[in-house]
């Protein structure tokens, strides 16, 4: 099977998709964020090779690369929507449940029909829209489909972005660098500052760290 290929089945029998993705799941601190792409593939099939090689898992991509492929995307979508689900959201609903939370948010923002959902990983979203719409879970989806390789780059830009914000507020967290991820100097920074308003309490060390830090976890 080649990348797409999923995609042109879908078109054939006469659906139309949307593609979704999360970033952040494994991060310590900040939101999950999650985006959906309604694409139009006759534009996408056109762009130059260059550009739809680009269209790929965000996580094998530099912040050049995504930056550059942005206008690609946005060039052949006929919709994009990103939704987050915040860290008091992941505390009380666990990130399984808060990624869910993110993605229906995402979903009810998409502004063009769609009948199939396409989803990355190995689970379908509980009750994804108010109608009784089809879903796809895909395996390594950010590979094969165009749709869910854009929702991730998009959602990885996000909220990225997001966390060069906070990053303004903390200063000595590091968080323009690890954006969020439990890297042995956020780690570090975590002992010495102490514990802030993004970190999720319910994560480890984040979790240890507030027992002697007088600071509330989730039950």
């Amino acid at each position: 099977m080649e990348r797409g290929d999923l995609e042109r089945a879908v078109l054939a029998r006469g659906q139309y998709p949307v593609g979704i993705d999360e970033v952040g799941r494994g991060c310590i601190a900040g939101p999950v964020v999650t985006a959906a792409v309604v694409l139009d593939y006759d534009k996408l099939f056109a762009l130059p090779d260059k550009s739809l090689q680009l269209i790929r898992d965000s996580k094998s991509l530099s912040p050049h690369q995504r930056a550059g492929v942005l206008p690609a995307i946005e060039s052949v979508a006929l919709s994009i929507a990103s939704a987050s689900a915040s860290v008091a959201e992941i505390d009380q609903a666990g990130i399984l449940g808060a990624t869910f939370i993110a993605m229906r948010r995402a979903l009810a923002s998409i502004e063009v029909h769609f009948d199939l959902i396409l989803v990355d990983g190995n689970q379908e979203i509980p009750d994804p829209t108010k109608g009784d719409v089809a879903q796809q879970a895909i395996v390594k989806g950010d590979h094969w489909c165009f749709a869910i390789a854009a929702a991730s780059i998009i959602a990885k830009e996000s909220r990225d972005r997001f966390m060069q914000q906070i990053a303004r507020k903390f200063p000595a967290y590091g968080f323009e660098k690890h954006v969020g991820y439990g890297t042995k100097e956020h780690i570090q920074n975590l002992k010495v500052h102490g514990i802030t308003e993004w970190h999720r309490r319910g994560f480890e060390p984040v979790r240890s760290m507030c027992a002697t830090q007088n600071c509330s976890v989730p039950g």
